[in-house]
């Protein structure tokens, strides 16, 4: 089978797992989400169908909340922290060197596919204000020097 045919294949089992929940619609697209990354345009005909809605009613949860992709994410992801905490801190002016550096804005991928930048609104860390999370590890007391080091380390790697 073909990633594509995997894919799809991935899609329809979660769609006919949830679609007779009490508002499946979120289960759904956290499911596929979770599944794939991000929720496929082309998927957005068949939650509707499986649950007796316009695609129009599907597309509009998912570009209301934030959480839903619908583009593949970027192979790591930066979470940014904008919560008061990280603010009081300095954390306007690293998001402006984050935004800079990357040249991308929150909900953005780089065109080398390499990261894709989301805000977080608190991370725990506040007392190691500002804060940042890529991957499963979470960084305090981000700098510009100490993201363009992270960011470095980890496009040698790629």
């Amino acid at each position: 089978m073909t990633e594509s045919g995997t894919k799809q294949a991935n899609v329809q089992e979660i769609i006919a797992t949830l679609k007779d929940k009490p508002g499946a619609l979120l289960p759904i697209l956290h499911g596929i989400q979770d599944e794939l990354g991000y929720i496929p345009a082309e998927t957005v005909p068949d939650i509707a169908a499986a649950l007796n809605l316009s695609r129009a009613e599907v597309h509009g949860v998912i570009s209301f909340y934030h959480y839903f992709r619908d583009t593949p994410p970027g192979r790591q992801t930066v979470h940014l922290c904008l919560a008061e905490s990280c603010q009081a801190m300095g954390g306007k002016q690293l998001e402006m060197h984050v935004k800079n550096r990357l040249g991308i804005g929150f909900h953005e991928t780089t065109a080398d596919g390499n990261f894709s930048l989301e805000p977080v609104y608190c991370l725990g860390n506040c007392a190691c204000s500002p804060a940042m999370q890529i991957g499963k590890d979470i960084y305090g007391r981000v700098s510009t020097d100490s993201f363009d080091s992270v960011i470095n380390e980890m496009e040698k790697s790629v």
